[in-house]
């Protein structure tokens, strides 16, 4: 079966990056590097690591976000 365009495109990605991607940014879920990454268009990630550093130790998860 012949691959669609996206199935390609997501293939060569993953040959290129792998599964996880190389960023600078610290986190330690994928729902903290979404945070980060979100935070990130805004500043530099040096800042966000800093900001980041304090804000991860209590949010993991969204459900750590709503108890907030």
């Amino acid at each position: 079966m012949k691959k669609t365009r996206i199935e390609y495109i997501l293939d060569e990605m993953n040959k290129m990056f792998g599964d996880f991607p190389i960023t600078e940014l610290f986190y330690e879920t994928p729902f903290q590097l979404l945070i980060a990454v979100m935070m990130s268009a805004q500043t530099t990630d040096k800042q966000v690591n800093k900001v980041t550093e304090i804000l991860f130790k209590k949010i993991k998860n969204p459900a750590d976000v709503l108890e907030m």
